[in-house]
């Protein structure tokens, strides 16, 4: 666990000296669980937006996009039920004085089983080899079974009281867990109370006329309210999608983790309308997407799991989480969920708008039925970047950092150096420049011997070097140099741009999805 303790905390600190997080209003001693994406940080959080995007709304004939407002009618959140029911149940420790989320305290406890029992998996494993039958190891093994079934048990009582918001029965769990306070140890709890997550504020010019509005605590909503305005102007048929990233807002209490719960973050949601009782096959069908696409970035099959939810929302009747396994264990970074016709229907009884669909087919109206996709854009990048970093032990005993990010979602797809500053290198060099850029997001630097160049340009996760030297000058070609294998070939400069293309190509990353 120290060592997870130990990369988190490199890929902060890396974070920071490559541009890509900085701390919000740093020179005020910052803002709590606020960040600024930095000049590297804010190209890697575009790509992966545009990633969705493309796999999500250009490759698909039924699904666009929409932008809506942040700020939306106060009537909204009470038809959606953020008003009455949007609220986390919360903890405080009476030595350290510091406050949980009493269900995070839980779940954390029953990962923790989880985390023991895959120890004596691996152990097995090792000691068994070719022949180790996981299967049979998971489903016999008594300290497994154990640990597997506690897990089940402990997540199954802890849904069960949430859903009757039997919250004595909560800290009651964490009382006879024997949960401690991770910063202070300390087992001395206050009751669980729940606290509601959304940040009020006011339009109008004067107090006294003022209406009380909400920062929207998500970006579904948008979507609802314009169900009808989208169908009707894009003339779309059932089934369709709507998509949309942006801003939300949420006034966590316990927000930590560095970018994986945050006060202000960006969604990238799609709300797929269905007939009624086809919502578990489009459920099913955009489970098995949403985690293709992410395997499509090649971080790994197994950094990924499903996780089923034992506790539905009050609008859903299926949901699921795709977990990623941050540095910090397995966590959600993506929800799939069946969100019935709750929605549209609340909206219509609360705006008195008929939100109904005709469908010609059937040739009835329907309140049609939701499945949606939603994936945190922050937590995305957290994902990426953790997974990239690294340090690498080299073959002459020397160790590099190398920040190797899917090439498709890397800032700066190419770094041009001339190899001296003089001779008309670099003007050579900013020629390159000036060509690649047209397609690519390339940078210059003649700062340093090349091999500082290169090592920098490694961290920073640039997929690309190209060297300019006295060669160069007269046959035309260059030495780039290739980040994740170190290889180095020569290449003339007339193809350049169609090979740095072929690797970051959107086209050629998404075929693998």
């Amino acid at each position: 666990m120290a060592n997870n303790e130990d990369q988190f905390k490199k890929v902060i600190s890396h974070a920071k000296e490559y541009g890509y997080i900085f701390g919000s209003s740093e020179i005020y001693d910052g803002l709590s669980a606020v960040y600024d994406y930095a000049q590297n940080g804010v190209e890697l959080k575009k790509n992966i937006r545009d990633y969705w995007w493309q796999s999500m709304v250009y490759m698909h004939q039924n699904i666009v996009g929409l932008d809506a407002a942040i700020l939306m009618h106060p009537k909204t959140w009470k038809a959606s039920g953020h008003v009455d029911a949007f609220s986390d149940p919360l903890i405080d420790n009476k030595d350290s004085k510091k406050r949980y989320r009493a269900d995070v305290l839980v779940e954390d406890y029953a990962e923790k089983l989880v985390q023991k029992a895959q120890k004596e998996i691996n152990k097995a494993a090792k000691r068994f080899g070719d022949t180790f039958n996981e299967a049979e190891f998971v489903s016999t093994n008594p300290r497994v079974v154990r640990y597997l079934e506690q897990k089940a048990e402990i997540l199954s009582r802890l849904a069960s009281s949430l859903d009757k918001e039997d919250f004595d029965d909560v800290k009651l769990l964490i009382e006879e867990l024997q949960i401690a306070c991770p910063l202070s140890g300390s087992k001395n709890w206050t009751d669980v109370k729940q606290f509601n997550l959304m940040f009020g504020t006011k339009l109008g010019a004067s107090a006294e006329t003022a209406t009380d509005l909400y920062l929207r605590p998500e970006t579904a909503q948008g979507i609802f309210v314009n169900f009808l305005n989208v169908q009707k102007t894009g003339r779309m048929k059932i089934p369709f999608g709507i998509a949309q990233t942006g801003k939300a807002f949420r006034n966590e209490i316990v927000a930590r983790q560095f970018i994986f719960r945050m006060r202000e973050f960006e969604q990238m949601e799609m709300q797929f309308f269905v007939r009624p009782g086809e919502e578990m096959k489009w459920y099913n069908h955009w489970k098995e997407y949403r985690l293709n696409w992410h395997l499509s970035l090649g971080m790994g099959k197994e950094n990924y799991r499903f996780h089923d939810h034992e506790k539905l929302a009050h609008y859903a009747n299926a949901a699921a989480d795709i977990e990623f396994n941050f540095p910090f264990g397995f966590k959600e970074l993506e929800g799939i969920h069946s969100r019935t016709d709750f929605d549209l229907k609340a909206h219509e009884e609360h705006s008195g708008k008929k939100l109904k669909f005709y469908d010609p087919e059937l040739g009835e109206n329907y309140t049609p039925y939701v499945v949606e996709t939603s994936i945190g854009l922050d937590r995305m990048f957290l994902a990426i970047f953790s997974n990239s970093l690294k340090e690498e032990k080299l073959e002459d005993g020397s160790t590099r950092t190398v920040l190797n990010l899917p090439t498709v979602l890397a800032p700066v797809k190419a770094a041009v150096f001339p190899l001296v500053k003089k001779d008309g290198l670099p003007d050579l060099a900013k020629e390159i420049i000036e060509e690649l850029q047209w397609d690519h997001n390339v940078f210059y630097d003649e700062k340093d011997a090349v091999g500082k160049r290169y090592r920098r340009q490694d961290a920073a996760g640039t997929p690309f070097c190209i060297t300019v030297d006295h060669q160069s000058l007269e046959d035309k070609s260059v030495t780039i140099r290739h980040r994740d294998t170190m290889k180095q070939e020569r290449v003339a400069i007339a193809d350049l741009n169609a090979m740095i293309t072929k690797a970051v190509s959107m086209k050629a990353w998404l075929k693998r999805s």
